[in-house]
């Protein structure tokens, strides 16, 4: 049973990422054809830096990806705190709450598309930029909320009667309990925000491209092998966070039962 239990794990793992192993070899082949291989080649990375577009659509993407995902952390975190305390009505507060996170993308981005033109805004970085806003809410709202439904408020209040102030007792007591989550909801509205297409296709303007919609113009052409290069890249530094966070976890377990046993 363990047997076949492993082998439908490798199966799983093999059909999630043979697909990046194939996209990465090919960031590397000297060839323009995907079905060719023509030797060993760096040139794509070079391109890749040289290519205007691609990286000027780049630098949109995360430009409006940490910025939607530091106003929707700030404004998903105070939500979920104040959910968390207004127990009687959170069950109806996150009923509206996760509408955005459970409706199909193609009605959110043309819903925000017509709400912008009644009001008059030109499409564009900032339109694209609140709508990321908008829907990156909610995760953040779902990754913060456990974490606010665990505090111990009397340690909130035992705070103050000890002479802390309110917002003192907040950032001492409640923020250190809430901030795995706040990180959390950061970092997957981060996610979102970059892989989003549908949305930003509808809320952005002429001039205005991210990484998506670059991708999605290029494939009516063919999709240059300098994309290859930039997945490849972004896929080694995603790899290289995840790592990094999980040693330093592990060594945080490893000093906790350290000192225990002490």
């Amino acid at each position: 049973m363990k047997k076949l239990s492993k082998c439908y794990i490798g199966l799983v793992l093999a059909f999630l990422y043979l697909p990046i192993a194939v996209l990465m070899v090919y960031s590397f082949n000297a060839s323009k054809s995907r079905g060719v291989w023509k030797g060993f080649t760096f040139d794509w990375y070079r391109q890749l830096l040289e290519n205007e577009s691609i990286m000027s659509s780049l630098y949109t993407t995360l430009i409006c990806g940490f910025l939607a995902a530091l106003v929707a952390t700030v404004i998903g975190s105070m939500a979920a705190y104040g959910i968390a305390k207004a127990k009687s009505k959170s069950s109806f507060i996150l009923s509206v709450a996760y509408v955005p996170m459970l409706n199909a993308e193609i009605v959110t981005g043309v819903s925000l598309m017509l709400l912008f033109t009644l009001f008059g805004l030109e499409l564009g970085f900032f339109t694209m930029l609140l709508s990321h806003i908008t829907f990156c809410i909610p995760y953040v709202i779902l990754a913060v909320l456990p974490k606010a439904r665990q505090l111990d408020w009397s340690l909130y209040d035992a705070a103050q009667d000890l002479g802390c102030t309110p917002m003192r007792s907040f950032w001492k007591i409640m923020f250190p309990e809430l901030l795995p989550g706040i990180l959390t909801g950061f970092l997957l509205s981060l996610t979102m925000s970059i892989d989003d297409f549908i949305i930003s296709f509808f809320t952005t303007g002429n001039g205005v491209n991210n990484l998506s919609i670059e991708i999605y113009t290029m494939a009516k052409r063919g999709i240059k092998p300098e994309i290859n290069a930039l997945s490849t890249i972004m896929f080694a530094v995603i790899l290289a966070i995840l790592i990094i966070a999980n040693v330093g976890a592990a060594k945080k377990d490893n000093n906790k039962k350290r000192s225990v046993r002490i």
